[in-house]
């Protein structure tokens, strides 16, 4: 059985992939809102899994064909059902 050991940050660690480097900045713009905590599943990962943001949890999915990238898909934190 292997143990997965999360780390959650609640101030931004700056991240790169092959074509991109993740700063707090670039990552707000790309998404539209405000970083709050991340998460790493491993300790020994460079790229996060989960980022919140004010409105958002962002998934990370890293894609790996011809460069190393990430996908983020967002997921409203709160939604408001009617």
């Amino acid at each position: 059985m292997k143990t997965v050991t999360r780390k959650l940050f609640c101030e931004w660690c700056t991240f790169t992939t092959d074509t991109e480097t993740y700063t707090q900045e670039t990552f707000e713009d790309l998404v539209g809102d405000e970083f709050e905590a991340m998460m790493f599943e491993n300790e020994d990962q460079a790229i996060p899994s989960y980022i919140w943001t004010t409105n958002f949890v962002c998934i990370i999915k890293r894609s790996t064909r011809m460069y190393n990238d990430i996908s983020v898909t967002k997921i409203p934190r709160n939604p408001a059902c009617e």
